[in-house]
């Protein structure tokens, strides 16, 4: 993607004065997903993003929002034309749109909505230098070179602090149904429906999101009905907030086992077909392979290391 100077709003130039040149500082949003990442150092400056939604295209398909916006209030105006935005934290009143993206948190709707990083189309966000930094562009065409967006989501701030964010948006579905099967099992549930939002599974119960239109949606229940005991409920289970592992699709099976790999992190709820585990407890950071690489784009985008200190992976 082309990567250009900006020509900021104020309220980002003011966000930017406030980074400044110097001194450590980090960006500071509903706090939902803090004890993701690592730790911060000590004495790291505090900041707000900006808020509120700037412009929402409905015919586009394009909304451009303050990082610092929760994602309860850009839900609340995309749902004014029928669309939304793949978006899904557990607390979005609290959840900033910029906290989710510097977490890298998808929402439980990616096995059918694609991972968080794909709805974002354009950041501005401030460098370690303060100044101001364009990536992307709401028509995706025209632009070319490497995606910068892709390398902010996940990154913790720690390469650039975003500041304001175009999100791609989707048609919000007629009928939304969670599905509940007791003692199912979720290889079967997943080969029997055909598009599903999601498919979550504790070892023991497995919930099943389909979405789309009323017939469609009576359709993958009559489905269902094969594989086992259906119960129609009204939301998905509460998903464990302590950390998530990331493992293939196809061992998530491993976790029934007393030495598997969410041994010991507390209760725990699997996304079938992604591969993401949320857990109770915090797991440990694992070895990571492309430390070096990691530890170089850090040396590049922060020489001074100033931006999210202590933040994983950095």
């Amino acid at each position: 993607m082309q990567i250009t100077r900006s020509q900021p709003s104020a309220v980002t130039l003011a966000f930017a004065e406030a980074v400044g040149i110097d001194g450590c500082v980090a960006v500071e949003g509903g706090r939902t997903h803090w004890q993701y990442g690592g730790t911060l150092a000590p004495n790291v400056r505090l900041l707000r993003a900006p808020t509120g939604v700037v412009s929402f295209e409905p015919e586009e398909m394009v909304v451009r929002c303050g990082a610092g916006t929760t994602v309860a209030e850009l839900t609340e105006v995309l749902a004014t034309k029928g669309q939304l935005c793949a978006l899904d934290p557990a607390q979005p009143n609290l959840a900033t749109v910029g906290g989710v993206l510097a977490a890298g948190v998808s929402g439980h709707r990616r096995l059918r909505q694609g991972p968080v990083r794909d709805s974002l189309l354009e950041a501005q966000y401030v460098a370690a230098d303060g100044a101001v930094i364009r990536a992307g562009a709401p028509v995706v065409k025209n632009v070319s070179g490497f995606d910068i967006n892709k390398l902010l989501v996940g990154s913790f701030g720690s390469l650039g602090l975003l500041a304001e964010v175009v999100l791609r948006c989707r048609p919000a579905p007629v009928l939304s149904q969670w599905i509940q099967l007791d003692g199912a099992d979720p290889r079967q549930v997943r080969a029997a429906v055909y598009n599903p939002s999601s498919i979550l599974w504790d070892g023991n119960t497995v919930w099943v999101l389909v979405e789309g239109d009323p017939a469609d949606v009576e359709a993958e229940t009559r489905t269902l009905r094969a594989v086992a005991t259906v119960e129609l409920v009204m939301a998905g289970p509460a998903l464990p907030l302590g950390g998530r592992l990331s493992l293939p699709p196809g061992t998530l099976y491993n976790c029934m086992r007393a030495d598997g790999p969410v041994a010991g992190l507390g209760a725990w709820v699997a996304e079938i077909g992604v591969g993401t585990v949320h857990v109770e407890h915090t797991p440990p950071l694992p070895p990571l392979p492309n430390a070096h690489l990691q530890r170089t784009l850090k040396r590049a985008y922060d020489p001074s290391g100033r931006l999210a200190p202590g933040r994983f992976p950095w």
